[in-house]
């Protein structure tokens, strides 16, 4: 565990914090952790994790922006996906899964090439759901959750597998508190 670490934990949990309340600071608190966490995956080899933290960056000022403009003096509301969007969704989780998949086994010395493919893929999918205030960016937060969190501590990293499991009871309240905004 180093000092790096606990600020990104620290950022990373007041990040989704701010996403289960639906307020903009999940956004610049979501990007000081995600900055962190590049540097600490290159060192500890998660190179798919890696790489996501870069596009958590790049869907955080996407996320950032979307969630600050109005239409017809509004924000955006939380929606749900169709069940086209849904499919779609399924067919991009498995193209993304096994292309990462294929790229860690083939190109990098990843000793867990399945999970951090397997983790990444859900999380690109709801980064990209959260920043269109999608519902079901919860589900995959959680599923994400629940792999991640003996992953990283597997890789020793016991503060993050920490976080992440806060990150899965956050998640779940966030899917909750959602839940009621869009059935109320």
């Amino acid at each position: 565990m180093s000092w790096l670490e606990i600020i990104a934990v620290i950022f990373g949990l007041l990040s989704v914090w701010y996403a289960k309340k639906e307020n903009i600071l999940v956004f610049p608190t979501g990007i000081i952790s995600v900055l962190i966490y590049v540097y600490i995956c290159f060192q500890f080899k998660l190179y798919a994790d890696m790489a996501i933290n870069g596009y958590y960056f790049i869907m955080s000022i996407y996320g950032w922006i979307l969630w600050s403009s109005k239409r017809d003096n509004t924000l955006i509301p939380i929606s749900q996906n169709t069940y086209k969007e849904n499919s779609l969704l399924a067919g991009l989780f498995v193209l993304l899964f096994f292309v990462m998949q294929f790229v860690l086994k083939t190109y990098t010395d990843s000793d867990v090439p399945y999970w951090d493919s397997l983790t990444s893929a859900l999380f690109l999918l709801a980064m990209i759901l959260m920043a269109r205030k999608k519902i079901e960016h919860w589900l995959f937060w959680i599923a994400g959750d629940l792999i991640s969190i003996p992953l990283y501590a597997y890789k020793g990293l016991y503060l993050t597998s920490f976080q992440y499991l806060v990150f899965l009871g956050i998640a779940i309240a966030g899917y909750v508190e959602w839940h009621k905004k869009t059935h109320n």
